[in-house]
């Protein structure tokens, strides 16, 4: 999950090759394929079969996955449950939608792409004229840090670098409305939803900012900006106030020095980048600084044909830059995802980017459990019902990986996790019994609260791109799905976070895996 693809983020160049993993939590993200969708819904079926990686993939039919172009209607998987569970939060984190590139190619023509948003323009929404009016009420939200000066809108007839496109609006316009359609009668959020209960948080970059607001938007249409603070994360791996973590970055810069030997001992790949080369005229060296990956990915997405340059321009042969140069590139990063898998390190580096994130969300959910333990009644406008956190592939890529979804694709644009908080019904004596021993309810319980507390009757789900993949996670993978219980335990995610997902490093704590090998 290290390379990139697509009109994605910057990348840092070194030594001839291009890093496609940040060196420092500020560090922007990378683009790859990604696709996959819900599966239909039914009220019975509650643990889909996940799509994951095909074993041998099309490089082309990969990257179209990847531009998740919102052409086709889209099923979820988010909101279901056994009957009468109480859906009691749910926390998103997404990577921003489609964007332009963040390099020209030398010696091309940049693609001819519209960032201002109209209606009457392909993609669109039916509430895309609303959200346009919406966002120019902005101002009478809450906006932390500098936010306030970020454009809540992409406003360009020739798009910027790395600036947010009208599908990249619409992408997220429609995860908001098939959140909203999913958790509309779980009553998640009421009409009088508090300040607390919603929490929206960003990268200080406007395609984040303004992704959020799209989602958020389809989510709670025309919602009250006098309610709404944005908040502001300054790290790509929203680490808040524990990004610092000595040990992370050398799993880093192992990770980068294995991508770079498997690249070059790919020689398709070095002829195919001398011809591009030769075809524009430039130094090879100067066409892989470049990441052209970045650009024709976004001539692919958007129906675009692929750049051409006249023949003896700087020396060049002249042509087109081909699909089938494309798909060696694509096809050489297809394999780099099955190596990275296999050698290991980038999930130690994983494990400590996306802790302080996860810790976030399991202290979340303690404390959404903790109002809604047996006996009491939940305060009005409580605990945060709905969290969004606005992010990057490089944000997400990581997320995966930790959770131990390695096999999940790579974070398309638009991509989203999903965790969801459910709690029980109340059990009669008998609902509980395990495995033919005669286990009753308060057996059961005693064994969840070893785990990790008193949240005996508490659940979690997680879900990628709309398909639950909660039995693929490390934590809930060895979880009986056909038991009494058909849901993880909450136990099962908060000891994961506390302790066991440190065990990839031989560690016990976040401090002492950041620490210990640095003193």
């Amino acid at each position: 999950m290290i390379q990139t693809h697509g009109c994605n983020e910057r990348r840092l160049v070194k030594t001839g090759y291009i890093h496609l993993i940040p060196t420092t939590p500020m560090g922007e993200e990378r683009p790859h394929q990604g696709q996959g969708q819900g599966q239909g819904k039914s009220r019975k079926r509650v643990i889909p079969v996940p799509h994951t990686e095909d074993p041998d993939p099309d490089p082309i039919t990969e990257a179209y996955g990847y531009c998740n172009t919102p052409n086709r209607s889209e099923q979820s998987w988010e909101g279901h449950s056994p009957v009468d569970y109480k859906l009691l939060s749910v926390q998103v984190m997404i990577r921003h939608g489609d964007r332009y590139p963040l390099y020209a190619i030398p010696k091309t023509k940049r693609p001819a792409i519209d960032c201002t948003l109209s209606p009457k323009r392909k993609p669109s929404h039916p509430q895309l004229n609303s959200f346009i009016g919406h966002m120019a009420q902005g101002g009478r939200g809450r906006w932390e840090g500098t936010l306030s000066s970020l454009p809540r809108l992409p406003n360009h007839s020739a798009c910027e670098m790395g600036e947010l496109t009208q599908t990249g609006v619409v992408q997220h316009l429609r995860n908001g409305q098939l959140l909203r359609l999913a958790y509309k009668r779980h009553k998640l959020l009421l009409p009088n939803w508090s300040t607390k209960q919603v929490w929206v948080e960003t990268t200080g970059r406007s395609r984040t900012l303004q992704s959020g607001m799209a989602l958020l938007y389809g989510f709670l249409p025309d919602f009250d900006w006098s309610r709404l603070t944005v908040h502001h994360q300054w790290s790509t791996l929203f680490c808040g106030s524990a990004c610092d973590c000595p040990a992370r970055n050398p799993y880093l810069e192992e990770e980068q020095r294995r991508q770079y030997r498997l690249r070059a001992a790919d020689t398709e790949l070095e002829r195919t980048y001398a011809d591009m080369a030769r075809t524009l005229g430039l130094p090879p060296r100067q066409l892989r600084a470049a990441n052209p990956i970045d650009s024709l990915l976004c001539h692919l997405c958007h129906g675009l044909s692929f750049p051409c340059v006249s023949a003896g321009t700087a020396l060049g042969s002249g042509g087109c830059l081909t699909l089938a140069q494309f798909a060696v590139i694509r096809r050489q990063q297809l394999e780099d995802e099955v190596d990275r898998r296999r050698v290991g390190l980038y999930r130690r580096y994983a494990v400590l980017a996306t802790h302080p994130y996860l810790n976030r969300t399991a202290n979340r959910m303690e404390r959404v459990a903790k109002a809604y333990a047996r006996g009491r009644k939940p305060r009005a406008g409580g605990e945060e019902a709905f969290t969004l956190s606005s992010a990057h592939d490089v944000t997400v890529a990581p997320l995966l990986s930790a959770l131990g979804l390695e096999d999940a694709l790579f974070p398309r644009f638009a991509a989203r996790v999903v965790f969801e908080l459910w709690k029980s019904p109340p059990a009669t004596q008998g609902q509980y019994k395990g495995q033919g021993q005669g286990q009753n309810k308060a057996a059961w319980l005693k064994g969840e609260r070893s785990k990790g507390g008193n949240w005996g009757d508490m659940f979690v789900r997680v879900l990628y791109n709309g398909e639950d993949v909660t039995f693929h996670t490390t934590f809930c993978r060895s979880h009986d799905r056909n038991a009494a219980q058909p849901l993880c335990p909450l136990g099962n995610f908060l000891s994961f976070v506390k302790k066991d997902m440190f065990n990839v490093l031989n560690a016990t704590s976040y401090h002492n895996a950041c620490y210990r090998q640095t003193g």
